[in-house]
């Protein structure tokens, strides 16, 4: 007998995010006088569901970012503004421009806060144990055993994990693949994650076969998540699919132009609002204290590998060992002044004159000193990678606790680690997130800061 499990109320959860946006719509046509306001309001409702189909604005699933929820719900209420203005014109309303941009306004800003305010209420509905989905893995490697790890220590994506299937005696295998079907018929579960490194075609077909009569859903695990873990695109060769890979969403000509954008705007604030008036103050102390240049200057390794002088406010003693040794703890080199600068950061701020000249950008790769550069370059591999695009005054890899000095090999290969993970995963709302946290951890002190 075929059996389906059951989430009593999971199915109203679309239907009631569907009503809400409904009601926001009615609200707003409420705010008009229309001699047909019911069929005004049937008719945005219409143009607002066809628009969120081609903007998959209602495709958000448990592993969504809410990055991707802000570029769905932009593209979503500008379009639906467009056709609001084409349809008081083609109706020949003509309500005054401050009073329709208030209101589409309104509408616009209720419309991200019901997106997550619902966002949130699940997150944190989830986390308390409802709306779960049991979930079970075929297949025991460390790629699977990483990945449930993942799947249970998020509990915020609503997963509850069954057991694992595969070869060999291991305690924490349930059994092997042909008792799957026969655990399955007594313990439904909601998704069968297969691993591709230990699952054969043949099974996955029967696996496949067996989830479609029985009502659960199959994902998979590749076998190779330095590969299939990146952003793939599918390029067709007349009938015949290609996969490639894209390095980066920065390889877009519109996502380039965003972040220079941003970059320009940002720097620009911090060298007029911060600079101008800070730099006369840290160079007197800097001066007072030792003799030498107010701005330490230092070659590195920017995009694609070419050098540029990354500035700093100077905040240790000259001496001929600044561009060959790093900075260490309590290290004899560094002022009083120097000290403070350090921990508080401030001595970074000079490069935001990078960012605003193009050869840095707020968030990316740190910059290391060339000779450090060349000695990681030959021993870690994909390091190079880093170079692919713009080193940043903070980064991933800073704000995950992996700045400053690096002690061990551990050290560095988590610094790329998260560096290439950012650079495979950019949106500009990944950058403000870094920023904050950056800006967080400078009050709350950062050990590695000396």
């Amino acid at each position: 007998m075929i059996k389906k499990k059951t989430h009593r109320y999971s199915f109203l959860i679309l239907p009631i995010i569907y009503l809400l946006d409904s009601l926001l719509i009615f609200w707003f046509v409420g705010n008009f006088h229309f001699q047909q306001p019911l069929l005004f309001f049937v008719t945005l409702d219409i143009i607002w569901f066809v628009i969120s189909y081609f903007t998959k604005f209602y495709e958000i699933y448990r592993n969504t970012k809410p990055a991707e929820i802000i570029s769905k719900t932009i593209k979503q209420v500008l379009v639906f503004d467009l056709s609001v203005v084409t349809l008081f014109h083609f109706l020949t309303i003509n309500p005054s421009h401050r009073f329709l941009l208030k209101f589409l306004l309104t509408l616009n800003v209720l419309s991200f806060a019901f997106k997550f305010l619902i966002y949130v209420l699940l997150k944190f509905y989830r986390a308390k144990g409802g709306n779960n989905r049991t979930f079970l893995i075929v297949g025991y490697n460390d790629e699977t055993i990483k990945f449930k790890e993942i799947l249970t220590t998020r509990v915020d994506y609503g997963y509850k994990f069954d057991s694992f299937f595969g070869e060999g005696d291991n305690p924490k295998i349930e059994g092997k693949y042909q008792d799957l079907k026969a655990y399955l018929e007594r313990n439904p579960v909601d998704v069968i994650f297969c691993s591709l490194k230990e699952c054969s075609n043949e099974q996955i077909k029967e696996i496949i076969t067996y989830a479609d009569n029985h009502f659960m859903s199959v994902k998979f695990i590749p076998d190779n998540k330095e590969v299939l873990g990146k952003q793939l695109k599918v390029d067709y060769f007349d009938y015949f699919p290609v996969l490639s890979l894209n390095k980066s969403p920065l390889d877009k000509p519109v996502n380039q132009v965003i972040k220079r954008v941003f970059d320009i705007f940002f720097s620009s604030c911090i060298i007029v609002c911060v600079l101008s008036w800070l730099t006369p103050i840290i160079g007197l102390l800097i001066k007072f204290e030792s003799k030498g240049n107010v701005f330490f200057k230092q070659k590195r390794n920017g995009i694609n590998y070419e050098p540029f002088y990354c500035y700093k406010f100077r905040s240790m003693r000259p001496n001929d060992m600044a561009d060959i040794k790093q900075v260490s703890e309590n290290d004899n080199r560094i002022t009083k002044i120097g000290k403070i600068i350090r921990k508080t950061s401030i001595d970074e701020l000079p490069q935001f004159i990078n960012v605003f000249k193009g050869e840095m950008s707020v968030v990316g790769p740190r910059p290391h000193m060339v000779n450090e550069n060349e000695r990681f370059l030959k021993k870690i591999d994909k390091f190079m990678g880093r170079h692919y695009i713009k080193p940043g005054i903070t980064g991933l890899a800073q704000v995950k606790g992996y700045r400053g000095e690096v002690k061990t090999d551990e050290d560095i290969i988590n610094r790329l680690k998260y560096d290439l993970f950012y650079i495979e995963n950019w949106s500009l709302w990944l950058d403000i997130k870094i920023i904050l946290f950056t800006i967080f951890n400078i009050f709350r002190g950062d050990k590695k800061a000396y």
